[in-house]
């Protein structure tokens, strides 16, 4: 079955060039293009799609806000494609709710890539976006995600990582995380199960309070853990 994709972009070049570029692949089916953020909800709304490809700026609704109501009231997986790197748009689409940030000058297999990724429950963050929050992300990594009910502890402080908080195993397998690994990718690379591999991804989140693998590949590459193959 294909995976359903929506692309919303004010730019109609982007808009038809994207679709020409996502239909060349068997993998995709392109449900729609629309032209602002508005729009792309209500498409959400009101149609079967798995994954909307999201620009940040756009007239009506941004792709930020597009994103938490997407989250909040569909299944739908945001991905956001844009030319804007800026660290206040990254962070707040990361808190919105999406599952990934990515530039367009990508070339269309990563693109491609990114999209399965989504859709498959992973999260994709480019090297060069995790770079460019460095400095920036730790208190936002600390906050509530708008989309979700749980509160975290009080107690939580992701801004530096303690390693004694951490075993040998959890420290490489977050290293892995930030890294884009998937579970499996992570259980080979160890030599370890999938389940073992979840178990510390789940040792990890009662830890720190953190809630997603998002999050962890942030905390990690935010903080002072540095392993020895970095």
């Amino acid at each position: 079955m294909k995976i359903k994709v929506l692309i919303a972009d004010d730019n109609s070049f982007i808009r038809e060039g994207m679709k020409i570029i996502l239909s060349s692949f068997d993998e995709f089916e392109v449900a729609a293009t629309v032209q602002d953020g508005a729009e792309a909800v209500e498409f959400c709304r009101n149609h079967e799609v798995d994954v909307a490809l999201l620009d940040i700026r756009m007239p009506n609704m941004s792709g930020v806000e597009a994103t938490r109501l997407i989250v909040q009231e569909t299944a739908v997986k945001p991905l956001i494609l844009t030319t804007f790197d800026d660290d206040a748009f990254i962070i707040e689409a990361i808190q919105a709710g999406a599952r990934g940030y990515l530039l367009k000058n990508n070339d269309p297999e990563q693109i491609r890539d990114a999209i399965k990724s989504v859709h498959h429950n992973h999260h994709v963050l480019q090297g060069d976006i995790v770079d460019k929050i460095k400095t920036s992300l730790p208190s936002a990594i600390r906050s509530e995600e708008p989309h979700s009910p749980k509160q975290p502890p009080e107690t939580t402080n992701c801004g530096i990582i303690d390693q004694s908080l951490f075993s040998e195993r959890e420290l490489e397998v977050m290293a892995q995380i930030a890294k884009g690994l998937s579970n499996k990718g992570i259980s080979k690379k160890l030599f370890l199960s999938e389940g073992t591999v979840a178990n510390h991804i789940t040792s990890i989140l009662n830890k720190t309070g953190l809630e997603h693998r998002t999050q962890i590949a942030i905390y990690y590459l935010t903080g002072e853990v540095r392993m020895s193959d970095e």
